[in-house]
């Protein structure tokens, strides 16, 4: 398959790394399938049979990341009410008994963000860095969460909100989690 072959004199552990990560260089390059997930390694840069790179962000990201900080900040907010809540969770109807029992516990109650951070993984999908903070006080200043995109909303994840389910201390949460 490949023209070239390499060779690995034993010289160290150095030299076999980098003959692997040639190797592995080399491989990338050639594309592939990423197997039942559907996910492969994608060139940089466009081939003869790829027109455009894979888009690791939504096409307006700094709107998005707006969004994004904003319906993060109202959803942890203790005086907005379940229902506007609900439509700012990923899957939230369904979701909505998680969300109700979050909200219920004492400490849920009074949970607060900021979004610090976001790191977009694909134009639906970003990595959020937040502060969480308690009545207040700061209790976890670099939580890690995430936030999708879904009927055009940027939404926090159910993912996100099972682990701070979790978190609670609450040992049982509810299905969907």
């Amino acid at each position: 398959m490949f023209g070239n072959r390499i060779v690995v004199v034993r010289r160290g552990r150095g030299t076999a790394l980098a003959a692997v990560l040639a190797l592995g260089s080399a491989l990338v390059a050639c594309g592939g399938s990423g197997g039942s997930s559907g996910t492969s390694a994608t060139p940089a840069t466009p081939t003869a049979h790829q027109s455009t790179p894979y888009a690791t962000a939504p096409a307006d990201s700094a709107a998005a990341e707006k969004e994004i900080k904003a319906n993060w900040k109202k959803f942890f907010d203790p005086a907005v009410p379940i229902d506007q809540k609900t439509a700012l969770l990923e899957n939230g109807s369904a979701m909505k008994k998680v969300l109700e029992r979050f909200n219920g516990d004492k400490r849920g109650g009074q949970v607060q963000a900021e979004v610090t951070k976001v790191t977009f993984a694909s134009p639906t999908g970003a990595h959020v860095t937040y502060a969480l903070a308690l009545k207040g006080a700061t209790v976890l200043p670099d939580a890690r969460g995430s936030s999708v995109e879904q009927d055009g909303v940027w939404k926090v994840s159910v993912r996100t909100l099972c682990g701070l389910v979790r978190l609670s201390g609450n040992a049982s949460p509810s299905p969907g989690c």
